[in-house]
């Protein structure tokens, strides 16, 4: 594996056990203007805050997050939640922030705030969301972890949660991100290797309105943070490897209480059938590219569907929208969308859903 710029932590840790008496350190994170990259730095404050309201708008150079010109840079930080921070413990802690320009307006990314008002209007149908988070492991030279430097693995087939050296690539990163996000207080719900060999997935949910983007955002930068410590690079491109491999997607699991409740079924299915009426608008809110990343994996082929086509059906991964088995079984539950790409804004995803299935926008 090729390191550029590796450190001992061994040496970090006789620093980092130092006393910091009671003034806090807030990492405050942020979405720049790739609307996939995560940014952060760190504040001091003078003590743990006991609520959001006490922690400050901060500021940072927009130009250099490609969120402002140079000549006119300052973007504002507004803090939205806190979270334990699992990288220095304590009583420090990360926040996720919103990102506004200089005249009070959100950033172009910064698509939390109009899914704060959707999940507002949309509260009465306790609309729940679960989001699989496919990633993929690479070496500081693009290379997908753990395959060999001047060929391929073997094809497809053992990998997906499979055990072994010779089958899994990575599995330290992925116990210390899962034992981070509990400690932090995400809902992560699970994780597993994934078809493609260096390719795993995370869940976080079932999570209510808002939650869904926020965990999902948090859980990413502690992947990127764990990842840094491992000297590995975590890629969410929808299609990293071209060929006869796996693509990489954030299927959402999305119901209403009506459809979690008994006869729910009928629910679900009105909520399809919204749903394959617009099925181009949901298309370009499922990457940060407007469905141009999703070309690469929605082909038809390796568990999707096409980019082109609305489909759904019984425990069928080769479509838009999969009913899973016990669900239809029951009679109520939930449905899959398989179409959001692994680097799209949750934020986006959940937000049009709602605006399609419940409010009838």
């Amino acid at each position: 594996m090729q390191n550029n710029a590796q450190t001992s932590k061994a040496v970090l840790d006789r620093y980092m056990s130092l006393p910091q008496g009671t003034r806090v350190q807030a990492t405050y994170i942020w979405i720049d203007g790739t609307g996939q990259g995560l940014r952060s730095k760190t504040k001091t404050l003078e003590g743990k805050p006991g609520k959001l309201e006490d922690l400050p708008i901060w500021n940072y150079d927009g130009s250099s997050c490609h969120q402002a010109e140079g000549s006119n840079s300052d973007t504002y930080l507004h803090p939205v939640k806190m979270y334990p921070c699992p990288f220095r413990r304590g009583d420090n802690m990360l926040v996720l922030c919103e990102a506004y320009k200089y005249n009070k307006e959100p950033t172009k990314t910064n698509k939390r705030k109009d899914c704060l008002a959707v999940m507002e209007k949309a509260k009465d149908y306790k609309p729940w969301f679960g989001i699989e988070q496919e990633y993929t492991l690479m070496d500081q030279d693009k290379h997908p972890f753990g395959w060999p430097k001047n060929g391929f693995p073997g094809p497809q087939g053992p990998y997906y949660c499979a055990v072994g050296a010779s089958r899994v690539y990575g599995r330290d990163i992925v116990e210390a991100h899962y034992r981070c996000c509990l400690y932090a207080g995400i809902k992560i719900s699970g994780t597993n290797a994934e078809v493609m060999p260096a390719q795993w997935e995370f869940q976080v949910g079932p999570t209510e309105g808002i939650d869904m983007g926020d965990d999902l955002w948090v859980a990413r930068y502690i992947m990127e943070r764990v990842a840094e410590d491992f000297g590995v690079v975590v890629s969410l491109d929808p299609k990293p490897m071209v060929g006869d491999w796996n693509g990489a997607g954030a299927h959402c699991n999305f119901s209403t209480k009506a459809m979690r409740e008994e006869g729910g079924m009928k629910h679900i299915e009105a909520a399809i059938e919204k749903l394959s009426k617009n099925h181009g608008s949901h298309i370009k809110a499922y990457d940060p590219n407007e469905g141009k990343d999703n070309e690469r994996r929605l082909t038809g082929a390796h568990e999707t569907s096409s980019i082109l086509d609305f489909s759904s059906g019984v425990a069928n991964r080769g479509a838009s929208i999969r009913i899973p088995r016990e669900v239809s079984a029951q009679g109520f539950g939930y449905l899959e969308d398989r179409r959001p790409s692994s680097n799209c804004d949750p934020y986006s995803v959940t937000m049009v859903i709602v605006k399609t299935t419940c409010l009838g926008d």
